[in-house]
């Protein structure tokens, strides 16, 4: 990634790194493989989380299909979840065997003597060096868990065992999620996905994990004359059986820990459901339930450690690690996880979240440059400066008519009515026939409000167009102007798109999730 648009502050720039400032949150755009060897220091983190794309839902044997094109790799993308065997693949191959231990070396030699050049090789590859990387960061006392399926997850395992060692190899944790569907006509339905546990040392830190008791046991409980909840039967808490409670008439009572108790995890994980709760979910497709890391965090993590997740997507780690009170490091090499993580923040934390995001252009400059190397990128960069959403994920110009963003409002105080703020994103040479196709889908779409971003500045023709097409007059009494033309330098200096209740916060550009309360409100309600 050029470094020419790296958000670096002005203290920082040259050679000095950023983990050497004092301790904070970090949201990098860009290749993980990049950033951590750029800004993430040796044996600086104590817990890894990491979801590696990987688009597992095709049919197997695709995946060993032979690719030897030798075109330059483009970016993965939010969405574009698969790996080839490109150039890029091949002179990562050729780094691995000739600058890596020779353990790894050797392993990755002989699976590409058994795979040969494909999609499952180009992944092994790219995981692998990334991997040597994580181990490099991670503590002595930190754990890693890697997130797969079973497509790959058996040789994951034999790259992990080779990087990490396989006597700090601690589980094969089954997620059971209890849905699924199977495309293929001769397999079961796919209900689970594996997280691979490993510990950096013996000396790792391990909290045993608890599953929350059930509804069943809470609705038994009773309580005694000095305020003890306790059921009947099996011990089920973490409280002994006091001796006189044993030569009760009324029979053996098992006290119960409300607090700090609950039922120890196997490796089998069948209480997290699958789908994100609806007041957590943002439509983000591999999004995993918030409960699923809270779950991992608590059990190799304590208050202040690091958390570190370089496969940020839509930034569920980062989310529950802010609200368990640990400081955290997302990475992601898309604008849009980037913009959606931001938001998720923003929406999430009532008192705000204190963090730095590096990898952003910072002035003109720097979006000049992002828009040279990738447009699409830029457009989606500059879809969340406007704080929009794009209307696709992929980089393909299908039947969009015109439409790279929308921002979704409310209005009217009377009816339910979705209003819609259409935008358009231009990274090159603009003209006045651009705003007239504009005004054209803004009108086909019955829209209330089109918007036309640029990187240039408007001719005075364009800027007429805009005016002449007049205001959207909002129930709220308030006009806003229909066509409305904003740069981005006007957006990098802050000011942004014109349209109803922006200020009161009520629009619905992205999904939002619940607000989270602190653990001494929740109580202080209770």
């Amino acid at each position: 990634m050029p470094s020419l648009y790296i958000a670096l502050p002005e203290e920082l720039r040259g050679d000095e790194k950023l983990h050497k400032r004092e301790k904070m949150n970090y949201l990098y755009y860009g290749d993980n493989l990049d950033i951590l060897g750029r800004y993430i220091k040796d044996e600086s983190i104590d817990l890894i989380y990491l979801d590696p794309p990987f688009k597992s839902n095709q049919n197997y044997n695709v995946l060993f299909k032979e690719r030897n094109g030798t075109k330059s790799s483009a970016q993965i993308k939010a969405f574009e979840d698969t790996w080839h065997w490109d150039r890029k693949a091949e002179d990562t191959y050729i780094k691995i065997v000739e600058k890596l231990p020779k353990k790894i070396a050797d392993l990755i030699r002989a699976l590409r003597s058994f795979l040969g050049e494909n999609d499952m090789m180009a992944y092994l590859v790219m995981m692998a060096i990334r991997l040597q990387e994580l181990h490099r960061v991670l503590k002595p006392t930190g754990s890693i868990y890697l997130h797969c399926d079973p497509t790959a997850s058996h040789y994951l395992k034999l790259v992990m065992d080779t990087i990490f060692g396989h006597k700090n190899f601690r589980n094969e944790i089954i997620w059971n999620y209890g849905r699924g569907a199977s495309n293929i006509k001769f397999a079961l339905p796919k209900g689970h996905e594996t997280l691979l546990f490993f510990a950096k040392s013996n000396n790792s830190q391990w909290i045993p994990s608890l599953k929350p008791y059930s509804k069943k046991l809470l609705k038994s409980l009773r309580k005694d004359e000095k305020g003890y909840y306790y059921t009947r039967g099996q011990r089920t808490g973490r409280r002994e059986v006091a001796e006189w409670e044993k030569k009760s008439k009324v029979g053996l009572k098992t006290y119960v820990d409300l607090e700090h108790g609950g039922t120890k995890c196997t490796d089998i994980w069948n209480d997290l459901g699958g789908y994100p709760r609806s007041n957590e979910s943002l439509g983000y497709p591999t999004q995993k339930p918030e409960a699923l890391l809270e779950r991992i965090i608590k059990a190799s993590s304590n208050k202040n450690d690091i958390v570190l997740d370089p496969f940020c997507g839509c930034g569920t780690t980062i989310a529950v690690a802010e609200k368990l009170k640990r400081e955290w490091i997302g990475i992601d090499i898309t604008h849009l996880a980037v913009s959606l993580m931001k938001h998720r923040l923003k929406d999430t934390f009532e008192n705000g979240v204190k963090y730095e995001v590096v990898g952003e252009p910072i002035d003109l400059k720097g979006a000049e440059e992002l828009a040279t190397q990738d447009r699409y990128q830029f457009q989606w960069w500059a879809l969340g400066l406007a704080g929009a959403r794009p209307a696709k994920s992929e980089q393909k110009k299908g039947a969009d008519e015109g439409i790279d963003g929308y921002i979704y409002f409310h209005d009217d105080p009377k009816q339910k009515e979705t209003k819609e703020v259409i935008i358009q994103v231009k990274s090159g040479h603009a003209g006045s026939g651009m705003i007239d196709a504009l005004k054209g889908v803004v009108e086909k779409k019955n829209a209330q409000i089109g918007v036309f971003i640029t990187l240039e500045e408007p001719t005075k023709s364009m800027k007429t167009g805009a005016v002449s097409s007049g205001y959207y007059k909002s129930p709220l009494g308030h006009n806003y102007p229909k066509i409305q033309i904003l740069t981005i330098q006007e957006l990098l200096e802050g000011k942004r798109i014109d349209y109803p209740v922006r200020a009161r916060g009520t629009d619905a550009t992205f999904r939002k999730t619940e607000r989270h309360k602190e653990e001494g409100k929740q109580k202080e309600m209770f």
